[in-house]
């Protein structure tokens, strides 16, 4: 619980060297016990121990009433006098300390009365009750929210039941969750006195769950110091690697990024832009990866430029002047305002080089942003929010109330759907691992946002839940694609959906999914439509025949199609019988070699077979080939289709209106709505190859046509 956290001023591994933000001032716990200890002050003015946080406060909110806050200090005062911390401070301390963080960010009246009283109900008499009567529902929901996130065991948080116990605590309204991790700040900044091993414990909960948490909701300033300060504790050679290499640099001769602020302050001075340009150090964590990443760090590397503008256009000018005074580093470019992240963040950043090769980093966005930017939802007040007349009817939009997020809401679908607590924290571990997001968009405009490496398996659970079962393939950038098909940003992304209800997904939609949705989903369904039982097993020391696939032009036929034609392939040994190899079908203008086999036959490879290899290998020589002036050949094609009605008579005319001639056509058994064709084609010139291909592709409901390359046998 909080009162086991310690004074700052005690030694330990993660006070030494841990930068701060600028206006950021850690309260002088000693000045604040003795103020604590004098009592609440009279009616008519605050008590001087919540200064601090009623100056933080009005610098948001000029024109609050604080009598709240007032009336939740004495309440919490009274009721915490006589309990110390462990460092012998007064233990009102440390709920004025979470305030005052909270304060800092941005948060409104009701979420700091909260916080000033989330440890009452717990460790003193005050109930429930008597919160609701003083201060109201709200204020009562979010402490009693905060006690149950204290009930749960974070020790233990590393077993799934604990976790998802914290999250249905949490609820709908993330402020439970943003007094959690300031009162988790709080007690990393003052962990000092403990043993290591229950450092290491806390530390490893709080680099697990509640730092991506914090990214989630966006709140970089506490995500940011919190990383630092689980980074002292888990790593601290490193740490003190990184601290070193920051101490070097800020006793280093010159200042590149200053002299890169001032250029660019010149720069948008002269085009007419209002900026305020600032430096932005990197914190301990940042650089380390940076160091990982580049290796030696140059001076700049040691920070980035933030440039401030007051409307979104602003921020496009102060992109088009930067890349056009100096030169911009385009890998470097991504615009989260036209998208933003997951958790609402805006910005856009890019990264320039002046002429003398230093290269500085560059933030660029409205106050606005970056007051977002830096609180998430902490501070309430959304400023992407339409107002309650613009919002239409039905509206289902996160972006439109952040104290809800889309992600939240989420996972507390996926703790009800999934069958286990295992399953649901293995998942959701696997998602707040993920620390990079892409945005596909759909046809209709909207976006998803998907992990790196997600598949159209997973924008197909993310845009239709559980009806997604029925999808049978997607449209990726306007071309036909498979399921398993890996997503990039700023792909669109169009699902085609089945007709069948009874469809559902096959066990190796799991290979491709990387979201919690998809894989709870899937795993739910297969579960629940358990395969059909598999053929009974042939007597002992008899082997099934296989499956025979249907032909097109006599039912069952042998898997093996016809050797094709040779006429047009001329070998360096003269009286040879040449054959095309089946396994590869090369035809003009293919690059072919050729082996010799039993009987005196040549056979003619496409240099790419496997089977070349495997002739190199057993030392078979190779023969030379080159084709002759009959352009006529024979080509094996494969066509992947979703399943539909006429399918092989469109595709069969497709064929012949192509001039090419039928020897054979197979077909599988269909898979998940999924149709394989072969056929054996006679081409009257190998130059119409390509135009057959297109051709075949064009068929509606044909997703891919390939060449035909079957598994290398062994050489005869």
């Amino acid at each position: 619980m909080s009162a086991e956290a310690t004074n700052p001023a005690t030694p330990g591994p993660v006070t030494p060297g841990v930068q701060r933000r600028r206006g950021r001032a850690r309260l002088d716990l000693r000045r604040l016990g003795r103020a604590a200890l004098l009592g609440p002050a009279t009616r008519d003015r605050l008590p001087d121990a919540i200064g601090h946080v009623a100056e933080a406060h009005r610098a948001h909110y000029p024109d609050i009433d604080l009598e709240p806050l007032r009336r939740a200090y004495v309440l919490a005062e009274s009721s915490h006098r006589g309990q110390m911390r462990k460092s012998g401070e007064p233990y009102i301390t440390h709920p004025l300390a979470v305030t005052l963080i909270l304060a800092q960010l941005g948060a409104e009246i009701t979420t700091l009365t909260a916080s000033l009283l989330h440890d009452t109900v717990e460790d003193t008499d005050v109930t429930l009750d008597q919160v609701r009567d003083e201060f109201g529902d709200d204020v009562c929901y979010l402490v009693d929210g905060v006690t149950k996130l204290e009930k749960v065991d974070y020790g233990a948080a590393a077993e799934p039941e604990t976790f998802r116990k914290m999250l249905v605590a949490t609820g709908n309204d993330v402020r439970v969750m943003s007094i959690k991790l300031a009162d988790r700040l709080h007690n990393m900044r003052t962990l000092g006195v403990m043993r290591p091993e229950k450092q290491a414990r806390i530390a490893k909960v709080t680099r697990d769950v509640l730092i991506p948490l914090a990214e989630r909701l966006g709140v970089q300033a506490l995500k940011t110091e919190l990383e630092d300060l689980v980074f002292a504790i888990l790593h601290p050679e490193e740490y003190s690697q990184v601290n070193a290499m920051i101490a070097a640099n800020t006793d280093g001769v010159g200042d590149p990024l200053g002299d890169i602020a001032g250029d660019v302050r010149g720069v948008l001075r002269d085009a007419g832009i209002t900026a305020e340009v600032l430096i932005r150090p990197r914190h301990f964590v940042s650089v380390h990866r940076v160091h990982r990443k580049r290796g030696e760090l140059r001076a700049a590397d040691f920070g980035r430029l933030l440039v401030l503008v007051n409307e979104d256009a602003d921020c496009y000018g102060v992109l088009g002047e930067l890349h056009t005074c100096f030169t911009p580093v385009v890998s470097e470019f991504k615009d989260f305002i036209a998208v933003p992240k997951f958790n609402l963040y805006q910005s856009l950043h890019t990264a320039v080089a002046r002429a003398d090769g230093e290269v500085a980093e560059v933030l660029i966005r409205t106050h606005q942003m970056h007051q977002f930017a830096e609180a998430g939802v902490v501070a309430l007040r959304n400023p992407y929010a339409p107002s309650a007349e613009e919002i239409p009817a039905g509206a289902d939009d996160e972006r439109i109330d952040p104290t809800r997020p889309g992600w939240l809401s989420r996972l507390l679908d996926w703790q009800q759907a999934a069958p286990d607590p295992d399953t649901f924290w293995s998942t959701l571990r696997e998602d707040l691992a993920q620390d990079r997001e892409i945005a596909v968009f759909r046809p209709d405009g909207g976006t998803l946002g998907l992990p790196a490496g997600a598949s159209c398996v997973d924008a197909a659970y993310a845009q239709y839940g559980e009806d997604a079962h029925a999808c049978i393939g997607a449209r990726v950038n306007g071309r036909l694609a498979t399921l398993s098909t890996v997503l990039r940003d700023g792909d669109t992304v169009q699902l085609l959906m089945g007709q069948d209800a009874a469809s559902g997904p096959s066990r190796d939609w799991l290979d491709h999914a990387r979201t919690p949705a998809a894989r709870i989903a899937i795993r739910r369904w297969l579960t629940t439509h358990p395969a059909p039982d598999a053929p009974a097993a042939a007597p002992a020391g008899q082997r099934r025949p296989p499956r025979q696939p249907f032909s097109a032009d006599s039912g069952p036929e042998s898997v093996d199609s016809p050797r094709p034609a040779a006429a047009n392939a001329v070998v360096d040994r003269e009286g040879a019988s040449v054959r095309l190899a089946g396994c590869c079908t090369p035809v003009p203008p293919d690059e072919v070699t050729a082996f010799a086999v039993r009987g005196g036959v040549v056979t003619v490879h496409r240099v790419g077979c496997p089977a070349v290899e495997r002739m190199k290998e057993v030392g078979r020589p190779e023969i030379g080939v080159r084709w002759g002036d009959t352009a006529e050949c024979r080509v094996t094609l494969i066509a992947e289709s979703f399943g539909r009605a006429h399918l092989l008579a469109d595709l069969t005319e497709a064929i012949a209106l192509e001039g090419v001639a039928v020897i054979s056509a197979t077909v599988e058994p269909p898979t998940q709505q999924r149709v394989r064709h072969t056929y054996t084609l006679q081409l009257p010139d190998a130059a119409h190859l390509p135009g057959l291909m297109r051709a075949m592709r064009a068929v509606p409901g044909v997703y891919d046509v390939s060449r035909a390359q079957h598994p290398a046998a062994a050489a005869p």
